[in-house]
């Protein structure tokens, strides 16, 4: 069991920047590839990026490549989401998530966290 805890959202103006921080319990943390995934009202849930198990392979989504960068610290059981140049069109409640291989699929994911909002004001 791998639980999950997001944090770092909030409001912000375009062209600003947040880190999101996704907390995770549970002694497997490390064996799981880890996803951050966004849904706005109104709108499926939509594929941000991801992060390999190692840390050795990370995938974005087209839209995100350049702006946002995801990261893992597995001495902190923690995976990051830097978040650059941010648009009103990011505004969204992010999750993340822990699955069994890297992918922007949600349905390959085991784990979710609750999310935490990001609002960016234009």
């Amino acid at each position: 069991q791998v639980q999950l805890v997001e944090s770092g959202g909030g409001l912000v103006q375009a062209g600003g920047s947040l880190r999101l921080s996704c907390a995770a319990s549970g002694r497997t943390f490390s064996s799981y590839a880890m996803g951050w995934f966004r849904q706005a009202p109104g709108k499926e849930r939509e594929f941000v990026a991801a992060i390999s198990w190692s840390a050795g392979s990370t995938y974005y989504a087209s839209s995100m490549k350049g702006r946002f960068t995801i990261s893992r610290d597995h001495a902190r059981n923690t995976v990051y989401l830097q978040m650059n140049s941010l648009k009103p069109d990011d505004t969204a409640v992010y999750h993340c998530a822990a699955g069994g291989v890297i992918g922007g699929d949600p349905y390959e994911y085991d784990y979710w966290g609750q999310g935490t909002q990001v609002t960016v004001s234009s």
